[in-house]
């Protein structure tokens, strides 16, 4: 088997679901959290939200990272202390919220665990299996009923491909930049710390990379301790070569286009159980042949 090195934040359930999925097939993962959020705009959204939607003419909302869900979550905790809100019928629970994948899902629903019902709780979620924001925004389009006018919760890196679909279909969206992300401070001693606790008898290393950005910021720092294999790279490695995987197809392209790193694995759907099922595919084929420096990145095999 394999040490894991998940680059993200684990989550804020008692077991986080990738590092139980991997545990449970064998591998040692490891989460190190890779950015800082930081929330913004939360008046303008707070106002958006106890106003409801009729009187913001919204058809729906769409968020496509978790920390967007964080934002609603913080806005609802601190609006929740006053009831004088949105009346009648007005409630957010009869919205449609899209969202990109079952991590985003996960954290809308935190909301209703943690509130309950309330006029501000998400209850309508769509679009998780989607996987990308192209997709859903396709999903969004398929709609035997289209919205007219949606809310984009967004961050500060956020692609153009959502609003870009929507608008050339005609479908009107307010966009709203409700968080910013940095490199965390931490995380150089954090790797250094993930290290030092690995297993031994496990000499392999898979690195699971989740966002472009995140992967332009921690590859400098990550390079200091693995040689990456180039994009159908044909040479030797001099240090441990890790094993790369990334969540979807976005950042497994920016991997190979723009840091020229060589992806071995893309899941299916971005979800625990497919990641660790491609690792374990992966794994097994690789023991069964030579290696072959060769091999084919995955992300520019198209």
């Amino acid at each position: 088997m394999a040490n894991v090195l998940l680059l993200r934040a684990p989550s804020d359930s008692e077991e986080d679901h990738y590092e139980v999925a991997f545990r449970n097939a064998g591998y040692q993962s490891i989460s190190i959290p890779v950015l800082e959020t930081i929330l913004t705009n939360l008046s303008v959204l707070k106002s958006i939200i106890k106003n409801g939607p009729t009187t913001e003419r919204l058809d729906g909302v769409i968020l496509t990272s978790s920390r967007s869900c964080v934002a609603w979550r913080s806005s609802v905790n601190e609006l929740l202390p006053d009831r004088a809100t949105t009346g009648g019928n007005d409630t957010w629970s009869r919205i449609p919220f899209y969202v990109v994948g079952n991590a985003t899902a996960s954290a809308l629903s935190e909301i209703r665990q943690i509130h309950g019902q309330t006029p501000y709780t998400p209850e309508v979620i769509c679009g998780e299996s989607s996987g990308t924001g192209e997709r859903l925004a396709q999903f969004i389009l398929d709609l035997p009923i289209k919205p007219k006018r949606l809310l984009l919760l967004t961050g500060d890196k956020n692609r153009d491909t959502v609003p870009l679909l929507l608008g050339n279909a005609g479908i009107d969206f307010r966009s709203l930049k409700v968080y910013e992300t940095r490199e965390s401070h931490t995380f150089e001693r954090d790797l250094k710390q993930a290290l030092d606790q690995a297993r031994p008898a496990f000499p392999q290393w898979w690195i699971i990379h989740f966002a472009p950005s995140a992967a332009r910021m921690v590859t400098p720092i990550l390079s200091n301790h693995f040689s990456f294999m180039p994009r159908n790279s044909q040479t030797g490695l001099s240090m441990p070569g890790p094993r790369v995987a990334a969540i979807g197809s976005v950042t497994a392209a920016f991997l190979c286009d723009e840091l020229q790193i060589h992806v071995h694995v893309t899941p299916l759907k971005p979800n625990p159980q497919d990641l660790v099922s491609a690792i374990i595919t992966y794994d097994r084929d690789s023991a069964s042949r030579e290696p072959n420096p060769e091999s084919k990145c995955l992300a520019c095999a198209s």
